[in-house]
């Protein structure tokens, strides 16, 4: 467990953002190059094409500027200049079908996996993790990375074509006039790598705030009928304000940086044209360059404020899409604690006469290797038996039901189905072999029917009609206006307890499986309910095994076997009338539950 545990806390653990998290990307990438490639070609002629307007342009003005000035010429050049900005529009359409394409393509992909991910997590992963936090990897995280692949590719890019490109024209242009005004562009350099180191750090910040706002939000309204319930609305209000505060300084950090940073550039963009007017002015009235080439070399300067503005973005960006890669790689690095162990276990399964369908030996089990749970369980239980399990809040009851569908991982050689150890068959096929009815009765927002057709492969009306029958739910859903096609809230919220319940048993009853567990399932059924259930499971489930967790010895009564439990530990085993003649812990209750029945009558 230890290992698992450390993959987990992995997730809270500061660590120092750098590119190796891009390694990430290298297979959606190489899926998508040729279209890369495509969209970089059709980058490199947009900026070949933009580099060539200033000379159409220098053209032009050293025409319109000499004596023999002619309009045909001036036209024609015009008309140059329009076909080469239409060309640049038309590859910036390409470039961006292609490059932006693809990273939404890769984001979309890249979203699917890990959604695929956390479903193979096991449960103590989701214990140590909170959604909100996923949620907000899982959807912000994921944009960050598409922006990075995708417009801060382009900034890289055109930061190292173009700044190189116009840089070696200008030179060959004028050297002279050029080496003084691109003096400034090294100072930029310098801010834009310091820039880079920062912003890394504050986008982190930036996104740990977001994921705390959004677990508060999360959290906040999957359990608003209990906040409404206290009056507890102005607390939620402040917890999130405060949350939402420090998202806003967060993001108040990176808005100063970009604040300085931009318009920083900008002044020392501005200076590069301020010396080349006073240098190439200089060179213009000694008739060492003509006024075109000036006005070209302008157009030049100005073009370079891009590359320049855009590397500033660009490093940001990527730093941006480091830190993000890094929240996506934690979880995707982290392995489920439970898994397959022998992936050919489904062949050896044998249902032969003498083989337990159950068998339970010295079944010992604790969280986090500390908080002992079980100790010394053993148990055999034949197919077709009932098997009920009583105790105290607390006694081990919901973790027991736990280990046999390796919920969580009890140790090996301690459980076994029909002869086999539950580590040796696979997660899929052993889980499928159990019907569970859990204790909180979790519903999805959808119909009724979907939700009792929910592990069937294609909604069969028949059987969920049978199921309702079964759970005894006819007299509530004829009270909906949509009967069982009634759209049900998040977790059953327009249902009752009882409601809840009853369709968690339909939802169980109808997949017919080999095991039926019922964990504490009829705590919110009125007992006239509850036994038309029993009789009804009596009938259904003859020749398969079913599991019972209740606290009521009425819910027991039909058990071949009720195993008590007390602070993880057996303290009765036997039938009901053997545990009934013993005079413990079930006697007790049995006794004490008839005196209760008594009063209320």
């Amino acid at each position: 467990m230890n290992n698992e545990q450390s993959d987990n806390e992995n997730l809270d653990k500061p660590q120092r953002i750098s590119l190796k998290e891009y390694k990430l990307l290298i297979p959606y990438l190489s899926r998508y190059k040729n279209h890369y490639i495509l969209g970089l070609i059709c980058l490199i002629i947009v900026d070949a094409a933009q580099i060539v307007i200033p000379q159409f342009i220098r053209i032009a003005v050293d025409i319109i500027s000499s004596d023999s000035f002619e309009w045909k010429r001036v036209i024609y050049l015009c008309l140059w200049m329009i076909g080469t900005m239409a060309f640049v529009s038309a590859g910036r359409f390409l470039w961006r079908f292609f490059i932006n394409g693809s990273a939404r393509r890769i984001e979309a992909q890249l979203r699917e996996d890990i959604f695929k991910h956390l479903q193979k997590l096991s449960w103590d992963f989701y214990q140590k993790n909170k959604i909100g936090d996923l949620m907000a990897r899982s959807i912000n995280d994921l944009h960050a990375i598409r922006m990075s692949i995708g417009i801060g590719l382009v900034a890289l890019f055109d930061f190292i074509f173009m700044s190189s490109a116009i840089l070696i024209i200008i030179f060959i242009q004028d050297a002279k006039s050029a080496f003084f005004s691109v003096i400034p562009l090294p100072l930029v350099t310098i801010i834009i790598l310091f820039f880079g180191g920062v912003v890394g750090k504050k986008f982190k910040a930036s996104y740990e705030a977001y994921s705390k706002m959004s677990d508060n939000v999360q959290e906040t309204f999957a359990g608003i009928s209990v906040v409404k319930s206290f009056v507890k609305e102005w607390w939620f209000t402040k917890k999130f304000s405060d949350s939402n505060d420090d998202y806003r300084k967060a993001n108040m950090e990176i808005v100063r940086l970009f604040g300085f940073l931009f318009p920083f550039v900008s002044l020392l963009s501005g200076f590069t044209i301020l010396i080349m007017l006073a240098v190439g002015g200089r060179l213009v009235i000694q008739n060492e360059m003509t006024p075109g080439s000036l006005v070209a070399m302008f157009r030049y300067l100005s073009m370079l404020i891009w590359p320049l503005m855009g590397a500033g973005f660009m490093v940001t960006l990527i730093q941006r899409g480091a830190v993000s890669l890094r929240r996506i790689n934690e979880i995707l690095s982290t392995q489920p604690s439970i898994s397959d162990k022998n992936e050919e276990g489904k062949e050896k399964r044998e249902e032969a006469v003498g083989v337990h369908a159950l068998e339970i030996k010295n079944l010992s089990f604790a969280y986090n290797g500390k908080d002992k749970m079980l100790e010394g369980v053993s148990l055999q239980i034949e197919r077709g038996q009932w098997l009920g399990v009583m105790g105290k809040t607390g006694s081990g009851k919901s973790t027991f039901i736990k280990t046999l569908t390796r919920m969580v991982d009890p140790p090996l050689g301690s459980v076994f189905v029909f002869g086999n150890d539950i580590h040796d068959l696979p997660l899929d096929f052993l889980r499928s072999l159990f019907a569970v009815s859990p204790q909180d009765s979790y519903l999805f927002s959808d119909t009724i029917a979907n939700n009792i057709a929910y592990g069937l492969k294609d909604t069969d009306n028949n059987k969920v009609d049978n199921a309702i029958t079964f759970a005894s739910l006819n007299k509530d859903i004829s009270i909906f206006q949509n009967g069982k096609d009634t759209l049900i809230g998040e977790r059953g919220l327009t249902l009752s307890g009882g409601q809840k319940q009853r369709t968690a048993i339909a939802r169980a009853e109808i997949l017919k499986s080999e095991f039926l567990i019922l964990d504490d399932s009829f705590s919110a059924v009125d007992n006239e309910t509850e036994q038309k259930i029993l009789q009804s499971l009596l009938q259904e489930r003859k020749g398969k095994t079913t599991i019972i967790v209740s606290h009521r010895v009425s819910t027991l009564k039909y058990s071949d076997k009720i195993l008590v439990l007390d602070k993880g530990k057996m303290l009765e085993y036997g039938s009901p009338s053997e545990l009934s003649a013993s005079g413990g812990f079930y006697s007790k209750m049995a006794a004490f539950q008839r005196m209760e029945e008594k009063s209320y009558v």
